[in-house]
């Protein structure tokens, strides 16, 4: 296999420009095949064929193309390239490396034309990696078995696989002995029966095409986010898609950015397509910056970011998706977790309508959206999944999504956030009046949902606590109550309540306060583990159930409210750490014996003022 792109003898002529689509006389020319256009080179991808006719979404500026320019086919699919190396980088939407670029060009754009993979190729050729093998000459293998390891980085060791491009498996001829060699050295030979088969240790995967794996598992085991709000009131599977739509301003790209740092995935894969190039260049130093905080190495260390700005070509949001998800898929099948994070799927819409327009395809009602947009979606999301990889040895691995959607005006019924969650198991909601009101995350508790909620019930009752299904749903209760009752005291005022809904009303109040929000900047409240977040829900439902008793003896709402202990309950989830959750366990009693004395205290000047 050679690094370099495989040149059709078969070229062709531009008839037309109409933006970032070329309408060129192709003949043979295959659906998503790689093309460069212009005698600038410009990176294609077949996207329509009519007879000799193709028509071309370009990834770059077509601006000065003319007609009768030559398109020259490459005979293979917009592909990622698959191997050591692709960890630590940034990439643009067809995977080229951007830092590379800048070195190359000494400007800060990505100059048309002339930055081809041979100039900027996405792996590094030259460099050395050592190789520690995994098999020897006799043995017999399979696709997607590991034939050797490299320590990529600290965080990553990287499995080089016998990859599934080959169709059938065989017997070992060869195996480089242990040492250092560049990824186009072979390290390995099969012999098939189809012939003998050099393996090196990067290979191609088209990204339009889901890798395969031996079965799909369903999921069961919650990915720990350390986002209160997701963990226990919406919860993500490992294996799990989820959507997080918002309007401006409302922390979209902060909490991709704490899912990026905090989750417990073992990869994480930044995808930012589309979004205003100075928030793309904040985010992406913020995210250059971070730090793993389960080893304090780099968290680049076990990441790679895919940028495409809203100011680059609209044609390569598209790629960026598939490239991303594939580098996802590409980890799982080395038995890691990755976790995928794309912010945001409007702008890759908005650029799969421009180009669908362009090219003359009928759009639908709502929104002048092509009518396969559903079908793009669910393709995108349904290549996440918890699945036994290929290969010997069940390995498990998994791709976890999610999306942010940015609905124009904050307006959920758009076509693309509806769409999408026909597809999604999670919804995570942004609210901008609650952004406002410096309520973050700024997650709509009313309209969020999760249908992972009874999958990993059990994993939380094995490994958290056997009520944390009774707890999570009571305090749902509760925020529902709230809503209803919050339209009453509009209204009449909270006079017109019983001191049982105004206790509810104050448990809500802590609810929100002392368990949904959450300081994304706090060295303490930034992230909360399952232990940390189950005490202080059970905190809140502790003085709830409680408080309603001391009601029922003739308490008043608002003595409980007043107490000491009570007012220190929104608190303590800046005051008490991860691992000193077991404070939570002790404050409890001190909760009960304060309310008891409370109720002692009343019941006693009841009798006084009897006798």
């Amino acid at each position: 296999m050679s690094f370099s792109i495989t040149v059709s003898s078969s070229k062709g002529r531009i008839v037309y420009i109409s933006g970032p689509v070329v309408k060129a006389e192709l003949p043979g020319a295959l659906l998503y095949e790689l093309v460069f256009v212009g005698e600038l080179g410009l990176f294609g991808e077949v996207v329509r064929i009519q007879g000799d006719m193709a028509f071309i979404q370009v990834y770059e500026e077509t601006t000065g193309l003319k007609p009768g320019e030559p398109v020259t086919r490459t005979g293979e699919p917009l592909s990622a390239w698959l191997g050591p190396g692709i960890l630590n980088r940034v990439y643009d939407g067809v995977q080229r490396p951007l830092p590379l670029i800048f070195d190359l060009t000494k400007r800060p754009f990505v100059a048309r034309g002339g930055i081809n993979y041979e100039k900027a190729p996405p792996l590094d050729l030259s460099k050395k990696w050592k190789w520690i093998p995994k098999v020897k000459v006799g043995d017999e293998v399979e696709v997607g078995d590991i034939l050797g390891v490299v320590p990529e980085t600290p965080l990553v060791e990287h499995r080089i696989l016998y990859p599934p491009i080959y169709r059938t498996g065989g017997v070992v001829k060869y195996v480089a002995p242990e040492g250092e060699y560049t990824i186009e050295d072979v390290i390995a030979e099969v012999e098939t029966k189809e012939g003998t088969v050099k393996v090196k240790m990067w290979h191609k995967w088209p990204v339009r095409r889901p890798r395969p794996f031996r079965e799909k598992l369903p999921p069961v085991e919650p990915l720990i986010t350390g986002i209160r709000t997701v963990d226990t009131l919406f919860p993500i599977a490992i294996g799990g898609a989820a959507a997080i739509p918002g309007p401006f301003g409302s922390g979209k790209t902060v909490t991709i950015r704490t899912l990026a740092m905090y989750s417990e995935a073992r990869l994480v894969f930044p995808v930012l397509c589309g979004e205003r190039g100075n928030e793309a260049a904040d985010a992406l130093q913020g995210l250059l910056k971070l730090v793993d905080p389960n080893t304090g190495r780099p968290l680049m260390e076990r990441t790679t970011i895919i940028v495409n700005t809203s100011n680059m070509p609209v044609a390569a949001r598209e790629a960026s998706i598939y490239m991303g998800v594939t580098i996802a898929e590409y980890f799982r099948d080395q038995g890691y977790d990755s976790f995928l994070m794309a912010d945001s799927t409007s702008r890759w819409a908005e650029a799969m309508r421009e180009v669908a327009l362009r090219i003359g395809e009928m759009p639908s009602e709502e929104g002048g959206f092509p009518a396969y947009l559903p079908t793009r979606l669910a393709e995108f999301y349904e290549r996440s999944g918890r699945v036994v990889t290929l290969g010997k040895g069940n390995r498990l691995g998994s791709v976890t999504i999610a999306a942010s959607v940015s609905p124009p005006g904050g307006d959920f019924t758009e076509p693309v956030t509806s769409h999408t969650l026909r597809f999604v198991g999670a919804f995570w909601p942004l609210d901008a009046k609650l952004a406002y009101s410096r309520h973050y995350p700024a997650i709509n508790w009313l309209m969020g949902f999760s249908r992972y909620v009874d999958t990993v019930a059990e994993w939380y009752q094995k490994n958290v606590a056997p009520d944390w299904r009774e707890l999570r749903d009571e305090a749902v209760r509760i925020l529902t109550r709230e809503a209803e009752l919050q339209e009453v005291v509009r209204i009449l005022g909270t006079e017109a309540l019983s001191e049982q809904e105004k206790h509810l009303l104050n448990a809500a109040f802590i609810i929100r306060e002392g368990f949904l929000k959450q300081d994304a900047y706090h060295p303490v409240d930034v992230r909360s583990l399952p232990p940390k977040q189950y005490w202080l829900l059970r905190l809140i439902i502790t003085f709830y159930r409680k408080g309603l008793e001391a009601i029922n003896r003739g308490v008043p709402a608002s003595a409980l409210r007043e107490l000491d202990t009570v007012k220190r309950l929104p608190r303590l989830r800046m005051e008490v750490k991860n691992e000193e959750y077991k404070k939570l366990i002790d404050y409890e009693q001190e909760l009960i014996n304060a309310i008891e004395n409370l109720v002692k205290q009343y019941e006693s000047q009841r009798v006084t003022t009897t006798a």
